[in-house]
């Protein structure tokens, strides 16, 4: 597998060219949103990788991935308003074809292309298929880790904000009440993923966000995460439930275990 830098500056080239016609035609903050996640999961993946001391060419291979794994959110929010996929539609796999039908990666070889589509195929499912090979799931966990961690930031940095900023999108249209779900907590405290669909509330959305932490996949993502503190920002953002505070315990002593 040989990817060149130059074809990675021609696929930022195409990526900016392309996302540049919604910014032209929806003056919204959640597009320039989705343009700082994916410059930042680019960077996140990028700090992973060197950690885990992947080859240069890794990285690059690895940097389109962060760089294409969400070019469907732009069409997405244009036709539905929404980054919700239950409420609209699966943004990995329009991602894919997006990249298909525009002949995007023609200048990747076909190895590089295959881990590149499968890795966005695969970024935003519940678990990742069990009999799929071993390099592809590689950079699959890679690319979800990246993902979440900048997910993280985002919804951080959110939570700071006045109530008068709140932004219905990033909360998926859930309703903003003090309740929590009992079964989404039980979920959560016991390792389990929780599906989107299952959610009732904001604090459900928090729940699932913390929960993250025992789906993460690299120790360097871990590392990252307890280095900036998103997780303390997400515990004062919920209920002061002791239940919840249990929960937090564990988390930390998760982490602690890396």
């Amino acid at each position: 597998m040989v990817i060149a830098q130059n074809k990675v500056h021609n696929l930022k080239k195409w990526f900016l060219q392309y996302t540049e016609s919604y910014t032209k035609c929806i003056d919204n903050h959640n597009i320039n949103l989705k343009l700082e996640h994916t410059f930042k999961v680019c960077d996140d993946i990028i700090t992973i990788g060197r950690i885990l001391n992947l080859k240069p060419v890794e990285l690059r291979l690895a940097e389109i991935m962060g760089l294409f794994h969400d070019v469907a959110r732009f069409e997405q929010y244009k036709n539905y308003g929404t980054f919700n996929d239950s409420a609209s539609i699966n943004h990995a796999e329009l991602g894919v074809e997006i990249l298909k039908k525009e002949n995007v990666l023609h200048d990747l070889d076909n190895e590089a292309q295959q881990i590149i589509l499968k890795a966005i195929l695969y970024h935003n499912r519940l678990h990742l298929p069990a009999d799929e090979a071993e390099e592809i799931l590689f950079y699959s966990k890679l690319l979800r880790d990246a993902d979440k961690l900048d997910i993280f930031r985002i919804v951080t940095e959110y939570y700071a904000l006045p109530q008068k900023q709140r932004n219905k999108t990033l909360e998926l249209e859930l309703p903003e009440t003090p309740e929590f779900s009992e079964d989404i907590l039980q979920q959560v405290t016991d390792g389990k993923d929780v599906d989107y669909h299952t959610l009732k509330s904001f604090n459900d959305f928090k729940l699932l966000q913390a929960g993250w932490v025992f789906t993460l996949n690299f120790t360097p993502t871990r590392t990252l995460l307890k280095n900036r503190h998103y997780l303390e920002i997400i515990r004062k953002n919920l209920p002061a439930d002791p239940r919840i505070t249990a929960l937090f315990t564990k988390i930390n002593n998760h982490l602690t275990q890396y």
